[in-house]
């Protein structure tokens, strides 16, 4: 367990944690999980349109470079309409999180399968005068969805969590 400069422990998050930096003129959060599903299901997941709604919103991606990912966050309000900029069959998906006439803000997966379990890294980047906090604070969220939709339950979006993690972002990448 981490422990505090006096030496005593600290508690660790109970949400996926991301590294932040500035790239290339944009901000970038990482996240990195050993998740223990085998890499067809968590692929199945990511990108079939059945499986979306679990962990994200009902969408649909066209599995190819150029395909469309359309995203519908309608509680929200938020609709995503963009491209596909990478794609691998299990083991990269890349798309906007924006939709037409805004600045990108790419996401990347990437998946690596470990003996029975997949490693999955998370990319996340928006423009340098957005908030990657925030963004990050939603997929810590999503990312929590994505565990319990694998595992065969159903979860809501756990608002507290984003809060958490959104605290905890905000102060990180003030020193970004």
């Amino acid at each position: 367990m981490p422990r505090s400069s006096e030496g005593s422990p600290v508690s660790q998050p109970a949400f996926p944690l991301a590294a932040f930096n500035r790239k290339d003129g944009m901000l970038e959060g990482r996240f990195d999980l050993m998740l223990e599903n085998r890499l067809d299901e968590v692929w199945t997941a990511l990108t079939d349109s059945a499986q979306l709604p679990k962990w994200l919103a009902p969408g649909a991606i066209e599995p190819h470079v150029g395909g469309r990912a359309k995203i519908d966050f309608q509680d929200s309000g938020v609709a995503i309409d963009s491209r596909v900029a990478a794609f691998d069959p299990q083991r990269l998906l890349e798309y906007s999180w924006s939709s037409p006439g805004q600045p990108l803000r790419p996401i990347r997966f990437e998946l690596e399968p470990i003996g029975a379990a997949t490693r999955l890294e998370l990319n996340v980047r928006v423009p340098a005068d957005e908030d990657i906090g925030r963004a990050c604070a939603g997929w810590a969220a999503h990312l929590e969805m994505l565990i319990a939709a694998l595992a065969g339950a159903s979860a809501p979006f756990p608002l507290g969590l984003f809060k958490a993690a959104r605290e905890l972002y905000t102060e990180e990448t003030s020193r970004l």
